[in-house]
């Protein structure tokens, strides 16, 4: 059984999937834009862009009662790979003790013209 998470407090999907999916005790994280929820604006540079990707997820692991603690595997896409160290720094942040298992890598695009965008699976 799997049951669809959803919060006005991240962007909306703009496709056919979901914010997010729990099954069998997993919650399953889309991959989410630097867009602020409350303007649609996405913000200049990969430091503020990998702030609000964050903020994005932290509000979908808190609709889904969870925090970040509860991350157990992310995938980091960049736009360019020169901008790994502003990211993780940013990324670090939001971790405290065992950190998620992680992938980062750049892409040829991300949607929108993203420098980056941040999926993560969590177990609930």
């Amino acid at each position: 059984m799997k049951k669809a998470i959803a919060t006005t407090k991240a962007p909306g999907a703009i496709g056919p999937y979901s914010q997010a999916i729990a099954a069998n005790g997993m919650l399953f994280i889309s991959g989410q834009l630097p867009i602020d929820p409350a303007t649609g604006v996405m913000p200049e540079g990969i430091t503020a862009q990998a702030e609000q990707c964050m903020k994005n997820l932290e509000a979908i692991l808190n609709e889904a009662g969870c925090t970040f603690d509860n991350v157990v595997k992310s995938t980091c896409l960049l736009a360019d790979m020169s901008y790994f160290a502003d990211m993780n720094a940013v990324y670090g942040k939001y971790f405290s003790g065992a950190c998620p298992a992680r992938a980062a890598f750049a892409v040829k695009e991300l949607p929108k013209k993203a420098l980056v965008e941040i999926e993560m699976i969590a177990a609930l």
